[in-house]
């Protein structure tokens, strides 16, 4: 008689890897030295402060999860090696995990308040939507993934009712990060995505054309940011050359050499990187 497969152990270490803990890491630490840095020393005992990170990471966490669940089948070809649902972590368990992680994320926002709470909602039911459906369409699932990830800084002004401009700078420069750093991951997954008909923009325009897209979009940012720095308020120079310049050009120099999946992979670490400079320069603006 055959032998029935194993069935999939939950481990912490697959939990962790299910979640991006890293990548969880950093959107703490995006909204704690945004909140020390742009409002004030004070806010880092702020009980609202932690209780607000804590949600919006849960958010992301249950993100991650029903994104790996509905893509098991496409990250098999793209990346068979890191794939968690259904091999460490159960189907069931991964649904239940998403389920917990999402709805204790809405919880603890109306906890800080109702508007963040509802922001919460909104951004869970916009990444399952993403998982589900628009992460196969072109454009429309980059932005929404780039869009949630500005609007994390952002809730920084919205909890402290505070209009801060360099709040705004620094959430726009996550929401172009993101942005490219998301076309990227498309041309990473050219395979297995376009196996399972994802509308992509890879796949209907080629890599080629696509990287015109990310030129026009790197452009597109530093225009933005200049335009801030001369009309709206004057940002230190040591901030465009170190943190915002330097990284980017030499992205766009991997960028244009950039024809293999490791690659576009390599491509989508240094975006990382990218990340965390622009947040680690709030403590120098």
């Amino acid at each position: 008689m055959a032998k029935k497969p194993a069935r999939p152990s939950f481990t912490f270490h697959a939990f962790l890897r299910l979640t991006r803990f890293w990548n969880l890491l950093i959107i703490g630490l995006a909204q704690y030295f945004t909140a020390f840095f742009m409002i004030g020393a004070s806010t880092f005992t702020d009980w609202r402060l932690f209780v607000l990170s804590l949600s919006t990471m849960a958010i992301a966490a249950g993100g991650y999860i029903i994104n790996d669940y509905y893509d098991v089948k496409i990250d098999l070809i793209n990346k068979p090696e890191r794939v968690v649902v259904g091999k460490s972590i159960g189907r069931r368990y991964a649904i239940l995990l998403h389920t917990f992680l999402s709805v204790t994320g809405v919880f603890l926002g109306f906890l800080v308040g109702w508007q963040i709470g509802l922001i919460n909602f909104s951004s869970g039911f916009l990444l399952w939507l993403y998982s589900n459906n628009l992460k196969r369409q072109p454009f429309v699932g980059n932005m929404t993934v780039a869009f949630l990830t500005g609007l994390s800084i952002a809730l920084i002004n919205w909890l402290y009712h505070s209009h801060l401009l360099l709040i705004n700078v620094y959430a726009t420069f996550a929401f172009f990060i993101t942005l490219v750093r998301e076309i990227i991951k498309d041309m990473e997954d050219l395979k297995g995505d376009n196996t399972y008909g994802c509308k992509t923009l890879p796949i209907l325009f080629g890599i080629r054309q696509t990287k015109y897209i990310l030129y026009t979009l790197l452009a597109l940012f530093l225009l933005v940011v200049v335009a801030i720095h001369f009309f709206f308020k004057a940002l230190p120079i040591y901030y465009f050359i170190l943190c915002l310049f330097a990284p980017l050009l030499v992205l766009l120099v991997y960028l244009i050499r950039a024809d293999t999946k490791n690659d576009f992979y390599n491509l989508s670490a240094l975006c990382k990187v990218i990340m965390l400079l622009g947040i680690l320069s709030m403590a120098w603006v």
